[in-house]
């Protein structure tokens, strides 16, 4: 148990920040989590938290409004708070839309990483701080990739990242700051949000068996994708903040599907043919595709004894069990079954949040 040790997590209610919340937690943190004052609460992924009977997780996760962009907010909060870790997750992720939305793209994902380190080096404070990088980072670039790969990205996500990246490791090499990037390849669970192909798949897939709609509009099928399951990616950026130095790391699983394959493991589980149901639409494609990401974790492995264990069927098959019980249909409950069997074996009801 790590006790009484403090940790800042900004993008607290997104996918990978609400699975940290609850990681932290489990290992005796107190957990600050930044989130933006807006006219709707979006809470849903980390409410059940607040809901544990367990005392202890209640009191040790604590929110606080804040802007990763406003500089004086999170110097403020840093000050207050004097966290040994910051986990900056923050961002405007969604890759597609940041040709749509390229200055709150780059604001948001690439300065809003130099404010939390400007606040984090004038605080004196001994802070660890770990950067969400992005396989997109790579985007044209042939796999594998890994630490050493040359970076070409192809999107404004990917450009406001790459600054972010620099900037990190810029703030370690000047500063002296434990700073820490975190390369992940894409991870998924139920909780990932609708707009993202894999959540898009396994929600449609299932509005389409409950009647409430009767296709599935998509993209580019042929991009390829290195994807694994969230949950063990968070640990793996804890692990990163642990070791002994602070260094970048690559958090993948080695192995690439296509957008295709997805689509076929999720209706071929529940008994479809996705040919039937799987319209293509060229609004989904990018300006500019990244065709092939495929990850190569050996340094993690070697360095932080960290390696996914759960595969794409698998992972495909939780998260349709997870949209079916959403939807308030029956489920199979294979994938259900075999998180039950994992390290992984939250209840369903923390699982469908997307």
């Amino acid at each position: 148990m790590d006790n009484h040790k403090k940790a800042i997590i900004t993008g607290v209610t997104g996918q990978d920040g609400s699975y940290l919340a609850e990681l932290l937690i489990k290992k005796g943190y107190e957990v600050h989590g930044i989130i933006r004052k807006s006219s709707t609460f979006n809470t849903q992924r980390i409410n059940h938290i607040y809901k544990d009977k367990n005392e202890q997780s209640q009191n040790n996760l604590k929110l606080h409004y804040g802007n990763v962009t406003e500089y004086q907010t999170i110097q403020k909060l840093i000050e207050e708070i004097e966290p040994d870790e910051v986990y900056h997750l923050a961002a405007q992720s969604h890759v597609r839309a940041s040709f749509d939305l390229p200055i709150l793209t780059g604001k948001i994902s690439g300065l809003g990483t130099t404010v939390v380190l400007e606040a984090i080096r004038n605080s004196k404070h001994n802070i660890k701080f770990y950067q969400a990088s992005s396989s997109e980072l790579y985007g044209s670039m042939e796999p594998p990739q890994d630490e050493n790969t040359l970076m070409k990205p192809q999107s404004p996500y990917a450009i406001a990242k790459l600054y972010a990246y620099w900037m990190c490791r810029n703030y370690r090499d000047s500063y002296g700051l434990f700073a820490s990037n975190g390369i992940l390849f894409n991870h998924e669970s139920p909780r990932r949000g609708e707009r993202f192909v894999t959540r898009k798949i396994t929600y449609g897939l299932t509005q389409i068996l409950a009647g409430r709609q009767n296709f599935l509009y998509l993209g580019n099928l042929d991009a390829k994708r290195d994807w694994g399951y969230a949950p063990e990616f968070v640990e793996g950026m804890y692990k990163i903040i642990q070791y002994k130095e602070p260094d970048d790391f690559v958090l993948a699983t080695g192995k690439s599907h296509s957008v295709k394959t997805f689509v076929k493991f999720c209706f071929d589980y529940m008994d479809l043919d996705y040919r039937d149901y799987v319209k293509i639409d060229k609004r989904y494609f990018r300006p500019t595709e990244v065709d092939h990401l495929e990850g190569n974790y050996d340094k993690a492995y070697r360095l932080l004894n960290w390696e996914p264990t759960i595969d794409l069927q698998n992972l495909a098959k939780i998260m349709v069990d997870a949209d079916m019980e959403l939807a308030g249909l029956n489920t199979k409950g294979e994938g259900l079954q075999f998180l039950k069997n994992s390290d992984y074996n939250w209840t369903t009801n923390e699982l469908t949040l997307g």
